[in-house]
């Protein structure tokens, strides 16, 4: 099979971002033959493009896609020819329109989640159940804060947030931003950009600041974290796209009330195949439930992959976006 594939040669801006045509061979052991239809952009996609995450160089870019199985290699159970299946990773390569990949990362699609809703929640979604459920354990009742609330993380973060009976703060950028994190049932919405966001969090909580934030932003919000974090409470930071948060003096934590800090990264949790079977299950579940539902932004041309990336660092995206192989 003839396939298209992304690939950088150096890290950089969304001008690096280079396309080639492969033959693929038939898989080996433990691998798969998946023609994709379905490619999720992730923010992760900019770090590894950009130098914030180091990689390997030449190297292929994306993690998340879904797709039908084309043939199956040596070794692989519980997938055959015909399957649907998705996958976030860890392996790079998902810009392009067929590759071969691991077996043991995919997982195979339930009739009740399609192709695109697959590749625009699959790594998002699983991101989600272990920020709420394993990392901050999050209760009923628990007042939260959650920068970024109108983005592909930050949406589905909200909805979960309120099926397990949590009271949702969020924080956005724009007032298009503002309506879709009130549809995806933020309880309050603040402009982080013009508002005294932890002040106004203080007000909310009666003082007494929110037991959790999450905090995909980083540097540009890390001070309204601490600020808007209650005493004992924990700062879950999981993103970078206001710059990493770098030489942080300990200390600080005990000035705000001997707060908890961690920035926990999906695939320590998803380590085990039963960890990443689970946690699966669990957003099927969630999806198929209608708890949450996954909203597709903006739809790109798998070759304009280099547009998509400048427009999601730039604010300009809302919800999840997908890219589309030609012939899906």
């Amino acid at each position: 099979m003839k396939a298209i594939e992304a690939f950088i040669e150096s890290q950089g801006g969304p001008e690096v971002i280079d396309w080639r045509e492969v033959t693929l061979g038939a898989p080996g052991p433990g691998q798969v033959l998946l023609r994709q239809t379905a490619v999720g952009l992730n923010y992760l996609d900019t770090y590894h493009r950009d130098g914030t995450y180091p990689v390997p160089l030449p190297s292929g870019l994306g993690v998340e896609s879904a797709g039908e199985i084309m043939a199956v290699g040596e070794g692989v159970h519980g997938l055959r020819p015909g399957d649907r299946a998705a996958t976030f990773g860890p392996e790079r390569s998902a810009y392009a329109s067929a590759r071969l990949v691991g077996a043991a990362s995919l997982f195979k699609l339930p009739a009740t989640i399609d192709d695109e809703t697959a590749a625009a929640a699959l790594l998002k979604a699983c991101t989600v159940e272990m920020l709420v459920e394993r990392c901050a354990k999050v209760e009923a009742g628990w007042p939260v804060l959650v920068h970024a609330a109108a983005g592909g993380v930050g949406l589905i973060l909200v909805q979960w947030l309120k099926a397990v009976g949590a009271t949702v703060i969020g924080t956005v950028s724009t007032e298009a931003k503002a309506h879709a994190a009130r549809e995806a049932g933020a309880d309050h919405v603040l402009m982080y950009k013009s508002d005294d966001v932890a002040a106004h969090v203080r007000e909310i909580t009666d003082g007494q600041g929110v037991p959790v934030t999450f905090d995909g932003i980083g540097m540009a919000t890390w001070d309204v974290s601490l600020k808007a974090t209650a005493r004992r409470g924990l700062i879950v930071s999981y993103g970078n796209a206001g710059g990493p948060v770098t030489g942080v003096n300990l200390g600080i934590l005990a000035q705000h009330g001997s707060q908890f800090v961690t920035r926990p990264t999906l695939f320590d949790y998803y380590h085990l195949p039963g960890e990443r079977a689970a946690g699966a299950d669990r957003v099927f579940e969630m999806i198929a439930s209608g708890a949450v539902k996954v909203t597709v932004g903006q739809r790109y041309s798998l070759e304009d992959a280099a547009r998509a990336h400048a427009d999601l660092q730039a604010g300009r995206t809302t919800g999840s976006t997908l890219l589309i192989p030609e012939h899906a």
